[in-house]
């Protein structure tokens, strides 16, 4: 418990630690109480659009293929909506596109007080939804990774982790009540409120390189002081917090003599650092041999195991504790690598493995719950390595190419891990998987350590535009 719950460091080389230490940061609180909000909201909205698209349609299928539309347009426009991350201000980029989406929500909410709301009209606002999400989910991503130190990113995507299982928890549980008591409409509302309050938030927040910067500028030292991290228990005024020893920014990108930040440079450097190539291969690996544990252990607990609906559930309720523990720890992190993201998928997947033969549910249970809890690590070190491997400059592009990636083995991962199950059954499913997994990555592993040190790709956009 004291790992999970450390404090800070004081004094050594190791620096600090502590899980929590993002929150340390005066912007990045308010952040992550304006992300709950909008968790909540959003989890609101999704349940209840499902019970509308069956109100309009009776069909499961037609429910399916709501998510499908809003989730299609990261496959096909990533690309162009993180270049558009890169070009334009940050900040402003991320409230236009949180209105816009509270503007979604709201017209949604309106066409259903007023009855005018067919099943085509819904597909259209998924659509467009979908669409201004390629835009927001990197902005807003790197938004809040601009709030914290390099080295305090895992701890912020691991709180944000975090905010997002409890805003899910939360907005589950309220929109069952609004649906109830007020109608489908008044979840819509409420999402779009929660944008509107991210949308207001932002303007107060306050990047830590802008924070640096003006410390030394007067009386704006003792704002940018504020901004910086304090102990918890300073913060609560057990003493004054020292100031803040300034350290370098991310470098700010060099004049760049073509204006436009091409899609196409985005791809180019992507593929030209093998670190995330390598990255890509062991997510997608994951993604569509593991992890869909909502269907591969739901079928195994029903089946092979004979349990019924009640035990899954028990299941999933452990799945999910280890997936807190796992970001608890995650958040402990301050330089994750992708031989970190390896080692922790192919421990995931041999788990998987031995998950799958496991003659009994409460062995069962006694592997589920390391599974999740490497899960999560692995998941926030691979993002932290994500979101700041690359130059500053190149970030949203980056992200532009991941999200078009997930977005397509996400669609593919189900039909190929269903044709799986039907040939070699649950147990077969998981145990195959996890030994994919764990063998493609101790490949990867060893070609690399036979191969040496890897050659970095340049960290400059302008290198990429001959290459594009």
């Amino acid at each position: 418990m004291k790992y999970l719950f450390g404090r800070r460091r004081t004094g050594g080389t190791g620096g600090d630690h502590a899980p929590w230490r993002s929150l340390r940061y005066r912007s990045m609180r308010w952040w992550s109480v304006a992300n709950l909000v909008s968790n909540a909201g959003t989890w609101m909205q999704l349940t209840a659009q499902n019970l509308l698209v069956l109100q309009l349609t009776g069909s499961a299928a037609a429910t399916g293929l709501s998510l499908s539309v809003q989730a299609g347009p990261g496959l096909l426009m990533g690309l162009f909506g993180g270049a558009a991350v890169d070009r334009w201000p940050r900040k402003l980029t991320a409230g236009v596109s949180q209105a816009m989406l509270g503007l979604v929500a709201f017209a949604t909410a309106f066409l259903v007080a007023t009855d005018q709301l067919s099943y085509g009209v819904l597909m259209a606002l998924s659509a467009v939804t979908g669409i201004i999400a390629t835009v927001d989910g990197p902005a807003t991503s790197l938004l809040g990774n601009d709030l914290v130190r390099r080295e305090d990113v895992p701890s912020a995507i691991a709180v944000g982790s975090l905010v997002h299982s409890v805003g899910r928890l939360g907005g589950t549980a309220l929109a069952g009540v609004a649906v109830g008591v007020l109608g489908t409409g008044a979840a819509y509302a409420a999402n779009g409120f929660s944008f509107l309050f991210v949308a207001a938030v932002i303007p107060f927040l306050r990047p830590v390189s802008q924070a640096l910067r003006g410390a030394g500028a007067g009386a704006g030292a003792d704002e940018a002081a504020a901004e910086a991290p304090v102990s918890l228990e300073k913060a609560a005024g057990a003493e004054k917090a020292p100031k803040p020893v300034a350290e370098p920014a991310d470098p700010k990108p060099a004049a760049d003599p073509e204006p436009a930040m091409t899609a196409r440079e985005g791809i180019a450097f992507f593929m030209r650092r093998p670190r995330l190539v390598a990255l890509a291969v062991i997510t997608g690996l994951s993604a569509i041999f593991g992890r869909n544990y909502q269907l591969t252990l739901a079928v195994l607990v029903t089946g092979p195991l004979s349990a019924g609906a009640g035990a899954f559930g028990t299941v999933s309720s452990v799945l999910a504790a280890g997936g807190i523990v796992g970001a608890i720890l995650a958040a402990r992190l301050r330089k994750p690598s992708v031989k970190l993201v390896g080692a922790l998928a192919a421990a995931g997947g041999l788990l998987q493995a031995v998950a799958g033969l496991s003659p009994s549910l409460i062995l069962l249970l006694v592997l589920v719950l390391p599974m999740s809890v490497v899960e999560s690590v692995s998941d926030t070190a691979g993002t932290t390595v994500l979101q700041t491997d690359p130059p500053a400059n190149m970030r949203g592009r980056v992200l532009g190419v991941w999200r078009s990636l997930s977005t397509g083995w996400g669609l593919v991962a189900p039909p190929l891990l269903g044709l799986l199950m039907e040939w070699a059954g649950a147990r077969g499913a998981l145990v195959a998987g996890g030994l994919i997994i764990a063998a493609v990555t101790g490949l990867g592993a060893v070609l690399h350590t036979r191969k040496g040190t890897i050659r970095t790709a340049p960290a400059d956009a302008a290198a990429y535009r001959t290459a594009a």
